[in-house]
């Protein structure tokens, strides 16, 4: 009979950082009429291990310094020519006709990309009709989202009139002795631009308690350690900072219009208003990339259904997963079914397994038209993160491997860059990508009178997220 997980006792979330000493950090049992002394440990237990959740920028991205309230650049648009909501006027069989595009315009011009002399393929949308026509184009008018077409078919126009069709320029034909090509076709830049945004966070000790010892043995994930409290806290609170560097990327979100955040956070500066807020990873994918939701892709047919999308994309030839534990192991699940012996569960992996061999049951990646690497993600799975949701589940982010090619408005020219980097102000005479001083006069601090010790925390910084559309982002 199978088991079940308990609810209780559970995991603790009860955090243990506080603004005040904690009665739990020293000793109050000083009762001299108790004759017994007890057996202390000294050092403290790490009982949740590695509690650090940054890493994930530091594995996929770069960083490099920004002068500027904006970060803008450009991404380059779709190459070719298709527009996949137009209608025609003509009746069936007609040899000729004036198609009407009815897609959004091409931006700043209001007009259409099609012109005279080009070969079209029209097909309608209807499913499974098998209608279709070649044509060339005859006539243009660009503003008004019309052109006038002439069939090769002998038996004209498939469709019927008013029936929405897809139209796709694959060439052009030009009789002897005419006129070269009429007009010509400008590139199609999309320009995005994202904002920086401050973090701070302070730690503050008195002169006192810097000289208390305490009776346990601290340590910390950096290495340190000692008898002293305050060295951990100082040091928790340095590494708190160091995740909120890479969680406040992966999470913000720009401030709307008429928000409160807007009126307590939006500044003035020479080029006019820069408003709270950034965009984010998650951000930037939900609104410019891709979104898996409803659950997890756990079946090939998911996975090739995702794998129809890139194509539709930049198609990236190697991808990485970064997964929760439930994607992570729905995915292993997954591969280990196509293996013909996955049955008994013992077989699957790079090598047969044997008795003597430790059974391995997890992947790290397949192909399956691209490559996918799977890595599985710290921050999805703590649960004083995002991990142990009930709604904003997210389980997993496709990240493209490599770099793309961009045209960088700061430096005037086309640049390689990380599809996801970050961005640090900075110049000649302020670094601002991560900045600590101490204020006080303890702990080797003399620059005020103020009997205590503090250590002050800030970065200036911005997530870029260049081109989206190549992300995928698994919710919930």
């Amino acid at each position: 009979m199978a088991g079940s997980l308990q609810a209780t006792p559970g995991f603790d979330l009860q955090p243990s950082s506080e603004q005040v000493a904690l009665s739990t950090n020293y000793i109050t049992n000083f009762d001299f009429l108790n004759q017994y002394l007890p057996d202390t440990y000294e050092k403290e237990f790490e009982r949740y291990g590695n509690r650090t959740v940054s890493g994930f920028l530091r594995m996929v991205g770069a960083e490099m310094p920004t002068n500027s309230d904006m970060i803008k650049w450009a991404e380059q648009g779709r190459l070719h020519t298709k527009y996949v909501d137009c209608t025609s006027a003509a009746a069936a069989a007609a040899n000729t006709a004036t198609w009407t595009v009815n897609d959004t315009l091409t931006p700043g011009t209001g007009g259409i990309s099609i012109r005279v002399g080009q070969t079209v393929f029209i097909t309608d949308n209807t499913a499974a009709s098998g209608l279709s026509n070649k044509a060339v184009v005859t006539a243009v008018d660009t503003a008004a989202g019309t052109f006038d077409v002439a069939y090769y078919e002998a038996t004209g126009q498939a469709v019927a009139a008013a029936v929405d069709c897809t139209v796709m320029i694959y060439g052009s034909e030009f009789k002897k002795g005419t006129n070269g090509m009429v007009g010509s076709l400008e590139a199609d830049d999309v320009i995005f631009d994202n904002k920086p945004i401050i973090l701070k966070d302070k730690y503050a000790v008195s002169g006192s308690d810097m000289a208390q010892i305490g009776w346990i043995e601290v340590t910390t994930e950096n290495g340190a350690t000692g008898y002293l409290w305050y060295l951990k806290s100082e040091h928790e609170t340095r590494l708190r900072f160091d995740d909120y560097l890479e969680t406040a990327m992966i999470e913000a979100v720009p401030a709307g219009t008429g928000s409160g955040a807007e009126a307590a956070l939006s500044s003035a500066s020479a080029a006019g208003t820069i408003n709270a807020g950034s965009e984010g990873i998650f951000y930037a994918v939900e609104n410019r990339g891709n979104v898996w939701s409803g659950g997890i892709p756990s079946t090939l047919a998911d996975f090739d259904s995702i794998i129809g999308r890139l194509d539709k994309q930049g198609a990236i030839e190697e991808n990485v997963l970064f997964v929760n534990r439930e994607m992570s192991f729905d995915i292993d699940d997954m591969l280990a079914a196509q293996n013909s012996y996955g049955a008994g569960g013992t077989s699957y992996g790079l090598f047969d397994n044997d008795e003597q061999m430790a059974l391995n049951l997890g992947f790290t990646g397949f192909r399956r038209g691209y490559d996918f690497y799977k890595s599985d993600w710290k921050y999805l799975n703590d649960p004083t993160m995002r991990g142990d949701l009930t709604n904003g589940v997210v389980n997993g982010l496709l990240v493209p491997a490599g770099s793309t090619t961009v045209y960088d408005q700061v430096l005037g020219k086309n640049a390689k860059r990380p599809f996801l980097h970050v961005r640090y102000r900075a110049s000649e005479t302020e670094d601002r990508r991560y900045k600590t001083w101490i204020t006080g006069s303890a702990g080797g601090a003399m620059n005020s009178d103020l009997d205590a010790m503090e250590v002050h925390f800030l970065s200036e910084r911005a997530v870029c997220v260049m081109g989206a559309n190549n992300f995928f982002l698994f919710e919930g």
